[in-house]
This record gives structure tokens, sequence and C-alpha cells, in this order.
């Protein structure tokens, strides 16, 4: 029988495995090189870390041992991901909250923020416009609101969909949503998203009570601690856990992070699909002064050591960041960004260049266009992927850890990244992005060895370049 929480049924492993006590004492004292050295030996191996293992690595501080940590991470990068890097755009739904988060734009006590909810013909325009810069995965944010039920988040989602561009679709429909019960997660699965994004913001209990006041939804820190383990039992096997880095210290959210996704794999087989990491922010008529923020060198510790102790976890990176230190990071386990964002209602189809703050949740620190962030990952070498393969052929849960943990799923994630790559440089790219994009095309295919797949992969890209086939993937 399912425990019942404060907002409703918990799910079959609803309790709080979030001992701060014990977790702090992870964190103290220095750290042995030799213990670190250890560790960092299984993360090659590709074996993800408990979380005692994981505060061995956060407690270092030799130079020479954090390089083999920041090395490792570039290594376990390329051989389960590739050089590839998915690129997909946030679209804000809603604007209206319950919630008086204190760091947050969006919070029902202020005042400055412009409330909006965008309608179905405001989505479809938003969308086409997407689509129109090449766009074929979307985040669909939304506030914590009565009026965002689960058939409002689904039929968003249907509408989304439901666009065309030209040959252009969205193929991806995540989610970045209020935690629901089973069968609002039900609900919102049978409108076809890919994933389900819940961040916990800080798993500090105190800090957690602190910054969410009483007497609102967000409060209730079990129910969102929960959300995750009930959106797989209700059949959404794609979640995504997050901290706001910046409320608490980092190392204890790091240590919050791995023991939510190791509860997650005990309890169901499998951990969260991504993992997010953004950091405190500036927001409009938001005052808090917080005493925790990350520094850019803990920003990149932070991301390094995420990557080793969940080496089959994709790591989220988003244009809160400054480009010049997303470029960085990328190097350090990221997989996917986000590019081109607006994060104000309506930012898409504005004509202001400029960030309308009064209508945004946070301040954004990177504003290229998605064809500035393609142009420069080609340039370094990286391949720009708009893939949902794994998503439509059913390859998610468990059945992508049992391809990605031997290895294979790069028989899939570079043939399909180049799939999706050529789409783009065929239908939107301008022609200095369009050459360097089939050089890289070329430089990628003779890595690979002869065979049927490769044989195959050479005929889809003709036949997209050529024949006008479109949405053709392994």
């Amino acid at each position: 029988m399912r425990a019942v929480g404060t907002c409703g049924q918990l799910s079959e492993s609803g309790y709080d495995f979030i001992d701060d006590a014990y977790l702090s004492s992870l964190l103290e004292g220095p750290a042995d090189s030799v213990q670190v050295r250890e560790i960092v030996a299984k993360s090659r191996a590709k074996e993800a870390l408990s979380v005692e293992e994981t505060a061995v690595l956060l407690r270092a501080t030799d130079p020479a041992v954090l390089e083999e940590v920041f090395e490792t991470a570039r290594q376990l990068k390329e051989e389960v991901y590739g050089n590839r890097i998915v690129l997909f755009a946030p679209l804000y739904i809603g604007s209206f909250c319950v919630n008086d988060c204190v760091y947050c734009g969006f919070r029902r006590s202020n005042p400055r923020a412009v409330r909006a909810t965008l309608s179905p013909e405001e989505i479809e325009a938003e969308v086409k416009s997407l689509l129109s810069r090449g766009h074929k995965r979307l985040i669909l944010v939304f506030g914590e609101h009565p009026r965002y039920t689960p058939e409002f988040i689904a039929e968003c989602v249907r509408t989304v969909y439901s666009c065309q561009f030209g040959y252009s679709r969205i193929r991806r429909v995540n989610i970045n949503a209020a935690p629901l019960d089973h069968e609002g997660f039900r609900v919102v699965k049978s409108a076809g998203i890919g994933t389900y994004q819940i961040f916990h913001e800080t798993y500090h209990h105190g800090t957690y009570q602190e910054v969410h006041p009483a007497g609102t939804r967000k409060a209730h820190y079990l129910w969102r601690l929960d959300a995750p383990a009930r959106a797989i039992e209700a059949g959404a096997d794609d979640v995504g856990i997050g901290v706001l880095f910046g409320l608490y210290d980092w190392r204890f959210e790091v240590l919050g992070l791995v023991a939510h996704a190791r509860h997650l794999l005990r309890h169901y087989g499998i951990g969260p699909h991504t993992i997010s990491f953004p950091r405190l922010r500036p927001a409009c008529g938001v005052d808090y002064r917080s005493p925790y923020r990350v520094s850019n060198e803990e920003f990149k510790r932070l991301v390094a050591i995420l990557r080793l102790a969940v080496p089959y976890t994709g790591l989220i990176l988003t244009a809160r960041e400054p480009a010049e230190l997303r470029r960085e990071l990328l190097g350090f386990g990221v997989s996917q960004i986000d590019a081109g964002s607006r994060i104000e209602l309506g930012g898409y189809t504005s004509a202001s260049a400029e960030q309308q703050l009064e209508r945004e949740q946070f301040h954004l620190g990177d504003l290229r266009s998605l064809e500035e962030v393609i142009y420069e990952l080609l340039c370094h070498g990286y391949i720009p992927s708009f893939c949902t393969a794994c998503y439509r052929s059913g390859r998610t849960g468990q059945q992508f850890m049992e391809f990605a943990v031997p290895g294979f799923i790069r028989n899939f994630c570079t043939p399909n990244a180049l799939l999706t790559l050529m789409e783009y440089l065929v239908d939107f790219a301008s022609e200095p992005t369009r050459q360097l994009g089939k050089e890289r095309i070329a430089e990628e295919l003779a890595k690979l060895p002869e065979s049927g797949r490769k044989r195959r992969l050479v005929e889809r890209l003709a036949a997209i370049e050529y024949e006008g086939q479109r949405d053709v993937y392994f």
C-alpha cells in the first residue's frame, strides 16, 4: 500500500532518503589522494559511484588529482556520448504561480512580474518561429498554478506536435512543470512527452524550507522529492532531476543529486535520464542574497564530478551561463545545451532583441542564436545533434541503459546526430555553416569502420541532401 503524503499518494518508494547530517559528515576532512585515484579508476571503467565515493572526490583539493578528475570526465564524455552535443530550446507557456520561492522572478508576491499564459494560437506562432530556425526539440515550462492542470499541459504538448514549418516538425517535447500525482503523470505521458523534468532546487532541508515559504505547494519537501518516482510508476520512465546551485553548499547538493539518482536506480532499475545544474541568477523583482554562490572554478569541478559519478546520465548545461564558460564546460561531460533561447512569454515572436526582465523567470547569460552556437560547435569538432531517435524507437528507461552501458549507444548516437545535422544544413544553415558542417560530416564518416550500417548511413545522408527525405534515423 502506498504511503500518503501532504499533497496525495506517494510512490512505492516514497520516503525521505536525504539524511542531512550524514551527507554533511561525508564532506568533513581532507581526501586521501590514493583513495581519490582509486575512485577515479572506477569511474574510468564507467561504474556509477556511491554517495560516499562521490564525497571523496568533492573533498579533493590537490591540483594534480583534480586534473585527473577533469581528464577522466573528458574521457567519459567521449566514450559514452562521443563528440555530439544535443540541442534544444525552452518554451515558456505560463508564468502564473502559487508558490513564493524567494529566488524566482515568477514568485506570486512579485509585483513586477508580468503574468501571462500563451493561447493555442500563440503557442503555434512561437513553435513555428522556432521551427523556422531549425529547432526539433523543445522543453515546455509552466509555473505551478491550478490553471496548469495535467490536461492543460497535455493539450499544449499536442498543439506543439501539430505545428509544421516546411519539412519541419517538433519531434520531442519535454516538460518542466510542477510535481503531479500518478494520474496526472499518466495524462501528460499520454500526449507523447519525452522527459518530465523536476528540479528539487536544494536537497538541504533547512534551506529548502527557508526559500520555499510555508503555505505554498512547493513547501512540501517529500512530495517534490518523490515526484520522479511517481512519474516512473505512471509510465514516464524518462525523468530529469536538478538543483539550483547557489542556494546551499554546492558539494552537499552534488551528494543530494547522486543520492536521488541511486534511489531511483535501486527501486526502479533506472536512474534519471538527465541532470541539470543551473546556477542562481538575478531576476526582476528579486533581492535574494545567498552566501553560497558558486564560483566558476567550483562550477567546473561539480560538472566534472557529476560526470564521474553518473557516467550514463545526460548532463544539461543551460544558457544561464555565459558563452565563454559554456565553451569550456562542454569538454567536461556536458551532453545537452539549449541554444537561441528566449525565456520571456512570447519571446520567440517578439520584435525585441533585448531581454524583457519583467517577463522572465531569471536573467540569461548566453543570447547567441541557434546558428551561432551550431557554427561554434562545428569549429570545435563537435556534432550538433537534434536526435530524438531513442525516444521514438522505445530506447528509454531500462532499455536505454541496456544499450548505453555496454557502449552500444554510440552505434545510434553518431549516425543519428549526423542525419539531423544534415537536415539542418540543407534546410536552415547559411553557406559558411553549411560548408563547415559538410566537412565535419565527411570527417566523422571517415572515422567509421566499413560496414552495412555505414553504407546505409551514407545512403540516408544523400537522400536527405538530394532527394528531400527527412526524419530518417537508426
